[in-house]
């Protein structure tokens, strides 16, 4: 891609809300993702930029709430490992089937998450008993998580995020820490597998880098500081946000 002085400006500028929105609730593609395509990115291309451009701002996130206390990566290298693994074969799996089906349920459960918390406004606000065990937890949906978002990706933060409120009974804002973690994990399987395909813009994805860092650094230091409360009513724009984003492409989609 051939662009302009102002639209690296534009990119630098669209990667730190991109940032600052991902590290706090999740979402940052919403912005980024839209932008891309509008400067004329072909979709493929966009994408693979979008998440080597995202990789950098979740590294920054998730490195932030680790030297913070907020995450503790020996709890958590379980789920790490089979992200990525699930990452890989969803990946692999998409290039084989079609992602529709996906594309139709999944606005559906993220209206049931976003329903949830509004109706139950005390969950994630302190830490609670956890429903499961840690392993068993952690590979599980590690496993289909990673595997979700190898192979069509759209609220997966959301879905980490109330998997790790229910299952390991985390406020918000240690899910959102744990979150990051597992997010940087996909990102990473995804980043190769379009690195290798030759789907990534460079200067364009780091441009947007050098933007995430700030916003990430920003985010993540507003949810250490002003923790669950601060996360929950914007975790809750951000899946409503991802909704409307989902079904107006389904309404768009070329038959």
């Amino acid at each position: 891609m051939h662009l302009s002085l102002s639209a690296y400006l534009l990119l630098a500028a669209t990667g730190g809300v991109a940032g600052l929105v991902d590290a706090i609730a999740g979402g940052g593609g919403l912005v980024a993702l839209p932008v891309l395509l509008n400067l004329g990115f072909p979709p493929a291309l966009a994408l693979g930029t979008n998440k080597l451009q995202s990789f950098v701002g979740t590294s920054t996130a998730a490195g932030h709430y680790v030297r913070r206390g907020v995450v503790d990566l020996s709890a958590c290298w379980l789920g790490v490992a089979f992200t990525f693994a699930g990452s890989l074969v969803g990946a692999w799996t998409v290039q084989q089937v079609d992602s529709g089906f996906l594309a139709r349920l999944i606005p559906g459960l993220l209206v049931a998450i976003l329903l949830y918390t509004v109706f139950r406004p005390e969950v994630g606000q302190a830490d609670a008993p956890a429903g499961f065990g840690r392993r068993p937890f952690l590979a599980v949906v590690g496993l289909t998580l990673g595997f979700y978002d190898g192979f069509f990706g759209p609220g997966v933060g959301a879905f980490w995020t109330i998997a790790f409120v229910l299952g390991l009974g985390y406020n918000f804002k240690k899910a959102t820490g744990y979150t990051k973690v597992m997010n940087l994990t996909s990102n990473l399987a995804a980043v190769l597998l379009f690195a290798g395909a030759r789907r990534i813009d460079y200067p364009a994805a780091l441009v947007m880098a050098a933007g995430q860092v700030g916003g990430a650094r920003l985010g993540a230091g507003l949810v250490v500081k002003n923790g669950a409360r601060f996360v929950r009513p914007i975790f809750l724009v951000v899946v409503a946000a991802t909704v409307a984003r989902l079904v107006w492409v389904a309404l768009h989609r070329s038959p």
